[in-house]
């Protein structure tokens, strides 16, 4: 029964108004910039929908039973051969314990693994009276078990009072499709880059319930070596359909075909929330659930990008 009543709740939450919130980020031919910042309101929708989302993963939890876990001790003692072909690769491992840890001065996050389990779409759904709202839809996962992100790092000290991690290497992307139920397929780079995340609340204890989030960049999908099926690229290629020349030699045939022949790399921003729920003293070990909300593929600016909405599970080392 609980676990039911969770599931409904996370539906409620996945097609909420406050997740619904358009955020844009920039556009800049042949070059990446730093994108235009969230509004403020957005980020405060973002936060307070994803605290109740955080809520609900708390309470029923993507991590495994205490017996089934898989822990860092125990990934690390298995050969190349014992992990190849059993996804094992591609998850995070889990934490056992709820105690908690004390952050004294300057630390750092080391292998911070972020592992999505469901990845939802805003989409336009016309309903029983004709009208059309948007709301989250699943999806089907068509990459491989190459999605997750890991081996991030990054600093962990007191600014402002507050926690905060700001990322600074590791694999912190990943290129990611999902199928939408009517057969579109969205790309989209599932990343991290560049996040500052600081705690919601003050002092330099990590337990059961600390919360933390903040704004990433999101880059391209593409780069600017990538040529589309015409043979046109952002840094090389040609500069039009060669086979349409007729149709872009002025400036009315160039209108149609302007966000097609001018290629660029698109920086969007994105913002995640993580919640932990297990912590490991004696290892330095945390992990809980996380909320991500960012971009879609915008094809190298000929698209609109698609909101995409990713929810799942983290660990993480601090090293002090």
């Amino acid at each position: 029964m609980r676990t039911a009543v969770a599931c409904v709740a996370v539906a409620a939450i996945g097609g909420a108004s406050a997740f619904q919130t358009p955020f844009m980020g920039s556009r800049v031919a042949g070059k990446a910039t730093q994108s235009s910042g969230l509004t403020m309101s957005a980020k405060d929708d973002f936060k307070a929908a994803a605290a109740g989302a955080l809520a609900v993963f708390a309470g029923m939890s993507f991590l495994a039973a205490p017996a089934q876990a898989i822990t860092r001790d125990q990934v690390d003692s298995l050969s190349y051969m014992q992990v190849k072909g059993t996804g094992l690769a591609n998850r995070c491992p889990e934490v056992i314990g709820t105690s908690s840890i004390t952050v004294g001065g300057k630390a750092r996050v080391v292998d911070l693994c972020i592992e999505p389990k469901t990845f939802q779409v805003l989409e336009e759904k016309e309903g029983r009276k004709g009208e059309t709202k948007k709301e989250y839809v699943n999806t089907k996962l068509m990459t491989r078990q190459t999605y997750t992100l890991y081996g991030i790092e990054g600093s962990l000290a007191p600014e402002d009072g507050k926690l905060t991690f700001r990322e600074q290497n590791g694999i912190d992307y990943a290129a990611t499709t999902v199928q939408l139920p009517g057969g579109e397929r969205v790309p989209f780079l599932f990343t991290v880059k560049e996040l500052v995340a600081k705690a919601s609340t003050g002092g330099n204890t990590i337990k059961p319930g600390f919360q933390f989030g903040g704004a990433f960049k999101t880059p391209s999908y593409r780069t600017g070596l990538f040529l589309d099926p015409k043979g046109r690229g952002g840094v090389t290629g040609y500069d039009m359909a060669v086979a349409l020349p007729g149709l872009q030699s002025g400036e009315e045939g160039d209108k149609e075909m302007f966000k097609e022949n001018n290629k660029t790399f698109d920086v969007t921003d994105g913002q995640i929330e993580f919640e932990v729920n297990r912590v490991d003293t004696d290892a330095g070990e945390i992990g809980g659930v996380f909320v991500s909300k960012q971009k879609g593929d915008t094809d190298m600016g000929s698209k609109t990008p698609k909101d995409m909405l990713v929810k799942g599970i983290f660990y993480g080392r601090i090293e002090q």
